[in-house]
């Protein structure tokens, strides 16, 4: 089973909790606050595994988590880290945000690996808080959360060349006449229901990847027949060979067929209609007459492109085809599919964010700074509070306040807790 396509879930490992803890040993006193900090929760990575061709681990996996760090402890004990998790894909996959769309990574070279999810950062202890006027104390800081996202991951096959065309017009056969692949031929449409790679040799020596793509069909881009699913697979070629059957075996019109396929490129993907392509027309070996050739050769002439006749049955013309697709694949640069400016890259939580709205007469004030805080306060110890005091000053959050008119006596809500405001 060929399987280019999953979503699954994963999340990095949550960052340990800093101790807060005093030093308790006889002989020692006043031993001070010695708390150690959490260990930095596992981050994940997905790496290329050459051992893998398709995607179909991942239709009974579907949850990915990396290891949380430990907790610190007394005695200035830190927390373990949790391991890191790496994830094995194919070459050629891409990593998407399920949500946006947009690519986290793209794993297209050998021995790469790439950090999609950062695990969180370990808080600290107590005995990072202790200062000449606060000697004991009594916080720690709770470890960061990790991040949970949905991705969907593509395979999509690296090859030099792709063969496009509608279905049954032998590109199977072509390919199994230049490579040693050997692809399901018969006689009638979707013989091929998944790509197939070969690699060709031509007479100069010169080596390359040839991809069959499954037949591409009118309304593809919007899921017709095998639909986008394969279209994919295109975008990673650097050179198109467009197969067209000029038999009129069908009673095809070659030049509605060649303008159909370019317009469903187009709508896929800009960059696709624009890569170089080459008209292979094929079946020359039963061709009824020379008419549909010579209105696919005026095509040709007017789109400025190359055009070969071919039969893939007999091996008429191959081999010219063949040197001349060595010759321009030397002069096509490999791209990649992905510039850095689009890649989506995820990150922990902005630590100074908050916001402050009202609710009623309430002033109520959230976001990943006020969880920071509030994990790492003890409301019940006055030097705690004096602390508590001092970082909502220090974020912003008490001029937000005053600008946003709270009087004495108002209510202040962060999370849980009910705070009187006092000038």
């Amino acid at each position: 089973m060929f399987t280019d396509y999953a979503k699954i879930t994963i999340k990095s490992g949550n960052g340990g909790n800093g101790a807060a803890t005093f030093r308790r040993e006889k002989y020692v006193a006043a031993g001070g606050p010695d708390g150690g900090d959490g260990g930095k929760g596992g981050s994940i990575y997905f790496t290329v595994n050459p051992d893998m061709n398709t995607l179909l681990d991942f239709r009974y996996k579907k949850i990915f988590k990396a290891q949380n760090g430990e907790n610190g402890s007394g005695n200035h004990c830190f927390g373990k880290s949790g391991e890191d998790l790496y994830i094995g894909v194919p070459l050629g996959t891409i990593i998407k945000d399920a949500n946006t769309n947009k690519v986290v990574a793209d794993l297209s070279n050998e021995g790469q690996t790439e950090l999609v999810l950062p695990g969180g950062r370990g808080g600290k202890g107590n005995s990072h808080f202790a200062t000449s006027t606060r000697q004991a104390p009594r916080f720690s800081q709770d470890g960061e959360k990790g991040i949970e996202k949905e991705v969907i991951l593509e395979l999509k096959l690296l090859a030099d060349v792709g063969l496009l065309g509608f279905p049954n017009v032998g590109k199977s056969t072509f390919l199994s006449q230049v490579t040693a692949a050997k692809p399901k031929i018969a006689d009638y449409h979707f013989t091929t229901i998944i790509p197939n790679l070969g690699v060709a040799k031509s007479k100069n020596g010169d080596s390359f990847i040839i991809a069959d793509i499954p037949g591409i069909i009118e309304g593809a881009s919007q899921g017709t027949g095998l639909g986008i699913q394969f279209l994919r697979h295109i975008e990673r070629t650097r050179l198109l060979l467009h197969v067209i059957d000029v038999s009129g075996n069908e009673g095809r019109n070659p030049v509605e067929d060649f303008y159909t396929i370019n317009a469903e490129l187009k709508q896929y993907s800009e960059k696709l209609v624009n890569r170089k392509q080459i008209i292979v027309a094929n079946k020359i070996d039963v061709m009824q007459n020379e008419d549909n050739y010579k209105k696919l050769e005026e095509l040709a002439k007017k789109e400025n492109l190359e055009i070969y006749k071919i039969s893939a049955v007999t091996g008429e013309g191959i081999d010219r085809l063949m040197n001349r697709v060595s010759e321009v694949l030397k002069q096509l640069p490999k791209e990649d599919l992905i510039d850095v400016e689009e890649r989506m890259i995820y990150t922990l939580e902005n630590k100074n964010e908050f916001d402050i709205i009202k609710d009623g007469e309430d002033f109520v004030v959230s976001g990943p700074a006020v969880d920071r805080l509030m994990g790492r306060v003890n409301i019940q110890d006055n030097e705690s509070m004096y602390y508590f005091q001092k970082c909502i000053r220090e974020l912003g959050i008490e001029e937000k306040l005053r600008q946003m008119g709270v009087k004495e006596g108002d209510t202040v809500r962060i999370l849980d807790w009910h705070f009187e405001w006092e000038n």
